[in-house]
C-alpha cells in the first residue's frame, strides 16, 4: 500500500457517505471535531490580532509621543540649556548625527491647573511652537477634539481631553497654571545648611487654543502643552527636565544601539575634554525608559495566547476519540485491505492523513472567520456596548425611573486604560505559527488511533465476524 493509496483511503474515510446510521457515528464525530477546531481558532486569531494592535498602538504612542526613540536628558546646570536659543540650537545639531531624522527640544515639569474653583494636577510640557505640525508623529497620532493645535502666542496652551473635562474648559477659555517660583537671591542657597528656601507659587494665565487626544487617556490625561519660550520663563530649572527627543526611521530597528553610540559620540565628543561636548547629558533608548510597560504588555499577550492554545489543544483531542471510533467501525474494512496486501504502515498513514485533514478543515473554517471578526472588532465591541447599555437602562427605568435616565455608560474596554479604537495589526508570521501548530497537534493526537488501526489483525476480525 503506497502513499497515494493511503491518501485515497483517507479521503474515502472523510468524504464517504454511509447509509448505516450506526457506522456513521465516527464520521459525524470527525466532522464535529473539525468544527470544534475551527470554533476554537476564531478567538485565538482574534486575540492575536487584537493584542498585536493594542500593544503596537499603545507602545507606538508611548514612544512617538513620549519617550521617542532616543531621549537625551540634560542637567539644568549645563551651558546647553542656559537659554532658549542655545537649547534649540543644541537640539538641531543632533540632526547631523547619522540615523537621526528629527530632534526636538522640550522642558517637562509639574504644576497645578486652575479654572474658577476647580483644580487639577498637570504634567507640563513646554514644546516648540510648531511641534504639532512639524512632527509627523504628533500630527498623525494626535486627534484634535476641539479648536486647533497651534501655539502661536506665548500664552497659548493645548490640553489633553481628560484635564480639559476636569476643568470644564473649551477653546477660547482662560486657565491658570500654578508653578513653583524661587526668588533669584535664594537660588544658590545650599540644601541642608540650615537655611530655608522661600518657595513662592507663580500663577500664569493661559488661553486654551485646542484640546487633543492620543486615543490613550492613561498617557495624555494630564498633559498641558505650553510654548518652549514660556517654559523657560515660568518653570523652575531645578525641578524640571530638559529633554532633547530624537527620532529615527525605524523605532524597532536593531541598529538603534549603533545610533545611540553615534549620539553619545556627539554628546561627549572624541574625548571628555572636547569643547563641543555637552556636560551633564545622558541618553536613553525607548526600551530602557518603557521597559516595565513593554514587558508587561508582552507577558500579557503570551499568557492570553497560551490560554487560547489550550482551548485548541482540547478541541484537537476530539480528533483522537473520533478516529478511535472510526477504527472500531471499520475493523472489517481494514481486515479486507490487509488481506489483499495493504501494509500496517499504509493503514496507519491513512488514519494520520485523516487526522491531518480534519485539522486542515478546522483551519480553513477558523482562520477566515477569526480574521473576519478581528477586522470588525471595533464595530462588534460598540454593538455589544449598545446592547448592554440598552439592557441596563431598560431595567433601571423599569425599577427606578430617576436613576434610569442618568447612569454611567458601560465600556467593555474603558478608554481610560485602553485605546479608544483598536488598531488592526495582522501578523502573517504569527498566523503561520498558529496554522502549523494546529496541524501538528492534529497529527500528534492521531498517532495513537493510527497505530491501533495499523495493528489490527485481519484473521481475528474475520473470526469475530463469522463465528457461530
Amino acid at each position: 500500500m503506497n502513499f497515494k493509496s493511503s491518501l485515497l483511503y483517507a479521503s474515502r474515510i472523510i468524504f464517504s457517505k454511509s447509509s448505516n446510521k450506526n457506522s456513521g457515528i465516527g464520521k459525524k464525530s470527525l466532522i464535529g471535531s473539525m468544527i470544534c477546531i475551527g470554533i476554537s481558532l476564531i478567538p485565538l486569531v482574534a486575540v492575536l490580532v487584537i493584542s498585536n494592535g493594542m500593544v503596537s498602538g499603545i507602545t507606538g504612542r508611548m514612544i512617538n509621543l513620549g519617550s521617542r526613540d532616543l531621549s537625551i536628558y540634560i542637567s539644568s546646570k549645563s551651558e546647553s540649556v542656559k537659554n532658549l536659543q542655545t537649547f534649540v540650537h543644541t537640539a538641531e545639531e543632533f540632526n547631523k548625527v547619522q540615523g537621526i531624522t528629527d530632534s526636538f527640544a522640550e522642558i517637562q515639569s509639574t504644576g497645578l491647573a486652575l479654572k474658577n474653583k476647580t483644580r487639577c494636577g498637570a504634567t507640563i510640557r513646554a514644546v516648540q511652537n510648531d511641534l504639532f505640525t512639524a512632527d509627523k508623529n504628533y500630527s498623525s497620532l494626535f486627534k484634535i477634539v476641539e479648536g486647533s493645535a497651534e501655539l502661536s502666542s506665548s500664552r497659548d496652551c493645548i490640553l489633553g481631553t481628560q484635564i480639559a473635562e476636569k476643568l470644564n474648559v473649551h477653546p477660547g477659555d482662560s486657565v491658570n497654571l500654578v508653578t513653583v517660583n524661587i526668588p533669584e537671591g535664594q537660588k544658590n542657597v545650599a540644601a541642608g545648611n540650615g537655611d530655608s528656601l522661600n518657595v513662592l507659587p507663580r500663577t500664569t494665565p493661559f488661553k486654551v487654543k485646542g484640546i487633543v487626544s492620543s486615543g490613550y487617556q492613561e498617557l495624555d490625561s494630564l498633559w498641558f502643552f505650553i510654548p518652549l519660550e514660556t517654559g523657560f520663563k515660568i518653570l523652575p530649572a531645578k525641578s524640571s527636565s530638559f529633554i532633547i527627543s530624537l527620532s529615527t526611521n525605524d523605532t524597532f530597528t536593531n541598529k538603534l544601539y549603533q545610533i545611540q553610540e553615534n549620539v553619545q559620540q556627539r554628546i561627549y565628543g572624541t574625548d571628555w575634554e572636547n569643547s563641543d561636548s555637552i556636560s551633564g547629558a545622558y541618553i536613553y533608548r525607548w526600551d530602557q525608559i518603557n521597559k516595565a510597560q513593554y514587558e508587561n504588555f508582552a507577558s500579557t499577550k503570551i499568557l492570553l495566547l497560551l490560554i487560547m492554545l489550550l482551548i485548541v489543544l482540547v478541541a484537537s483531542v476530539n480528533i483522537s476519540s473520533a478516529l478511535i471510533m472510526i477504527v472500531m467501525e471499520r475493523k472489517k474494512e481494514i481486515a479486507i485491505l490487509k488481506s489483499v496486501g495493504a501494509s500496517s504502515s499504509g493503514i496507519s498513514l491513512a488514519f494520520l492523513a485523516t487526522g491531518f485533514g480534519c485539522g486542515l478543515g478546522g483551519v480553513l473554517i477558523g482562520i477566515p472567520l477569526g480574521l473576519l471578526a478581528s477586522v470588525n472588532i471595533n464595530g462588534i465591541i460598540h454593538l455589544f456596548e449598545k446592547i448592554l447599555n440598552g439592557a441596563v437602562k431598560f431595567f433601571l427605568v423599569l425599577f427606578n425611573s430617576q436613576n434610569g435616565l442618568h447612569f454611567n455608560q458601560i465600556h467593555i474596554l474603558d478608554p481610560a486604560y485602553y485605546l479608544q479604537e483598536i488598531p488592526i495589526v495582522i501578523s502573517f508570521s504569527d498566523l503561520f505559527i498558529i496554522v502549523a501548530g494546529t496541524l501538528l497537534l492534529s497529527l500528534l493526537v492521531s498517532v495513537i488511533p493510527a497505530v491501533k488501526a495499523g495493528r489490527e489483525k485481519p484473521m481475528d476480525t474475520m473470526r469475530g465476524n463469522y463465528a457461530v
